[in-house]
Protein backbone atom coordinates (compact mmCIF):
# COMPACT_ATOMS: atom_id res chain seq x y z
CA UNK A 1 0.00 0.00 0.00
CA UNK A 2 1.42 3.36 -1.07
CA UNK A 3 2.14 5.98 1.56
CA UNK A 4 -0.08 9.06 1.82
CA UNK A 5 1.61 12.43 1.46
CA UNK A 6 1.63 14.76 4.47
CA UNK A 7 3.24 18.20 4.41
CA UNK A 8 4.95 17.97 7.79
CA UNK A 9 7.61 20.15 9.41
CA UNK A 10 10.54 18.19 7.89
CA UNK A 11 9.06 18.38 4.40
CA UNK A 12 8.43 22.13 4.77
CA UNK A 13 12.02 22.61 5.89
CA UNK A 14 13.36 20.50 3.00
CA UNK A 15 11.22 22.47 0.51
CA UNK A 16 12.48 25.76 1.93
CA UNK A 17 16.10 24.59 1.60
CA UNK A 18 15.51 23.35 -1.96
CA UNK A 19 13.86 26.65 -2.94
CA UNK A 20 16.94 28.53 -1.69
CA UNK A 21 19.30 26.21 -3.61
CA UNK A 22 17.23 26.52 -6.78
CA UNK A 23 17.21 30.31 -6.56
CA UNK A 24 21.00 30.10 -6.41
CA UNK A 25 21.02 27.65 -9.33
CA UNK A 26 22.76 24.88 -7.37
CA UNK A 27 20.37 21.92 -7.36
CA UNK A 28 19.98 18.73 -9.41
CA UNK A 29 19.61 19.43 -13.15
CA UNK A 30 16.00 18.27 -13.43
CA UNK A 31 14.75 20.12 -10.34
CA UNK A 32 12.98 23.45 -10.79
CA UNK A 33 10.89 25.96 -8.92
CA UNK A 34 7.35 25.70 -10.24
CA UNK A 35 5.24 28.83 -9.86
CA UNK A 36 1.52 28.74 -10.65
CA UNK A 37 -1.35 31.11 -9.93
CA UNK A 38 -3.77 29.94 -7.25
CA UNK A 39 -7.09 28.83 -8.70
CA UNK A 40 -9.02 30.69 -5.98
CA UNK A 41 -6.72 33.45 -4.75
CA UNK A 42 -4.96 34.29 -8.01
CA UNK A 43 -1.72 34.68 -6.04
CA UNK A 44 1.44 32.91 -7.24
CA UNK A 45 2.45 29.75 -5.35
CA UNK A 46 5.93 28.26 -5.68
CA UNK A 47 7.14 24.74 -4.94
CA UNK A 48 10.17 22.66 -5.97
CA UNK A 49 9.47 19.92 -8.53
CA UNK A 50 11.52 17.32 -10.37
CA UNK A 51 10.85 16.93 -14.09
CA UNK A 52 11.24 13.86 -16.26
CA UNK A 53 13.40 14.73 -19.26
CA UNK A 54 13.82 12.23 -22.08
CA UNK A 55 14.55 12.61 -25.78
CA UNK A 56 14.20 16.39 -25.71
CA UNK A 57 10.74 16.21 -24.12
CA UNK A 58 9.79 17.13 -20.56
CA UNK A 59 7.02 16.10 -18.19
CA UNK A 60 5.85 17.28 -14.80
CA UNK A 61 4.86 14.43 -12.46
CA UNK A 62 2.72 14.69 -9.31
CA UNK A 63 4.31 11.98 -7.13
CA UNK A 64 2.14 12.85 -4.12
CA UNK A 65 -1.16 12.85 -5.99
CA UNK A 66 -3.55 15.72 -6.73
CA UNK A 67 -2.12 18.14 -4.15
CA UNK A 68 -2.79 21.90 -4.32
CA UNK A 69 -0.18 22.69 -6.97
CA UNK A 70 -1.73 20.02 -9.23
CA UNK A 71 -5.21 21.52 -8.89
CA UNK A 72 -3.75 24.97 -9.57
CA UNK A 73 -1.91 23.71 -12.68
CA UNK A 74 -5.10 22.13 -14.01
CA UNK A 75 -6.93 25.43 -13.59
CA UNK A 76 -4.14 27.65 -14.96
CA UNK A 77 -2.94 25.60 -17.94
CA UNK A 78 0.52 27.15 -17.67
CA UNK A 79 3.35 27.41 -15.15
CA UNK A 80 6.66 29.15 -14.71
CA UNK A 81 9.74 26.96 -14.22
CA UNK A 82 12.84 28.60 -12.75
CA UNK A 83 16.43 27.73 -11.82
CA UNK A 84 18.80 30.46 -10.73
CA UNK A 85 18.31 33.50 -12.99
CA UNK A 86 16.66 31.52 -15.78
CA UNK A 87 12.89 31.11 -15.95
CA UNK A 88 10.36 30.12 -18.59
CA UNK A 89 6.59 30.19 -18.70
CA UNK A 90 5.25 27.09 -20.43
CA UNK A 91 1.91 25.57 -21.37
CA UNK A 92 0.95 22.36 -19.58
CA UNK A 93 -1.20 19.51 -20.91
CA UNK A 94 -2.36 16.63 -18.70
CA UNK A 95 -1.76 13.18 -20.15
CA UNK A 96 -4.20 10.31 -20.38
CA UNK A 97 -3.31 7.38 -18.06
CA UNK A 98 -2.08 5.21 -20.96
CA UNK A 99 0.32 7.97 -22.06
CA UNK A 100 1.37 8.77 -18.49
CA UNK A 101 2.39 5.20 -17.57
CA UNK A 102 5.87 5.14 -19.19
CA UNK A 103 6.63 8.60 -17.77
CA UNK A 104 5.61 7.48 -14.27
CA UNK A 105 7.87 4.46 -14.59
CA UNK A 106 10.82 6.69 -15.55
CA UNK A 107 10.03 9.01 -12.64
CA UNK A 108 9.89 6.16 -10.12
CA UNK A 109 13.24 4.93 -11.43
CA UNK A 110 14.96 8.32 -11.35
CA UNK A 111 13.50 9.88 -8.17
CA UNK A 112 13.87 7.25 -5.44
CA UNK A 113 12.68 9.50 -2.60
CA UNK A 114 9.12 9.32 -3.99
CA UNK A 115 8.94 5.51 -4.39
CA UNK A 116 6.98 4.94 -1.15
CA UNK A 117 4.09 6.91 -2.69
CA UNK A 118 3.71 4.41 -5.56
CA UNK A 119 2.27 0.90 -5.38
CA UNK A 120 4.29 -0.17 -8.44
CA UNK A 121 8.03 -0.72 -8.10
CA UNK A 122 10.41 0.79 -10.69
CA UNK A 123 10.94 -2.63 -12.30
CA UNK A 124 7.19 -3.35 -12.57
CA UNK A 125 5.65 -3.58 -16.04
CA UNK A 126 4.34 -0.38 -17.58
CA UNK A 127 0.77 -1.67 -17.09
CA UNK A 128 1.25 -1.37 -13.32
CA UNK A 129 2.04 2.33 -13.80
CA UNK A 130 -1.07 2.79 -15.96
CA UNK A 131 -3.04 1.78 -12.85
CA UNK A 132 -1.08 4.41 -10.86
CA UNK A 133 -1.78 7.22 -13.37
CA UNK A 134 -5.15 8.13 -11.86
CA UNK A 135 -3.42 8.83 -8.52
CA UNK A 136 -0.30 10.52 -9.96
CA UNK A 137 -1.18 13.05 -12.67
CA UNK A 138 1.42 13.66 -15.38
CA UNK A 139 1.61 16.85 -17.44
CA UNK A 140 3.47 17.30 -20.72
CA UNK A 141 5.39 20.53 -20.87
CA UNK A 142 4.39 22.04 -24.17
CA UNK A 143 5.47 25.26 -25.85
CA UNK A 144 6.88 28.27 -24.10
CA UNK A 145 4.28 31.01 -23.71
CA UNK A 146 5.07 34.08 -25.81
CA UNK A 147 5.26 37.31 -23.99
Amino acid sequence: MARTYRLNFQRKLANRLMRALLRLGVAPNTTYLLTVRGRKSGRPHTTPVTLVEEGGRRWLVAPYGPVNWVRNVRAAGQVTLARGRRSETVKIEELAPSDAAPVLRLYATRVPITRPYFDASPDAPVEAFAAEAARHPVFRIADEVAG
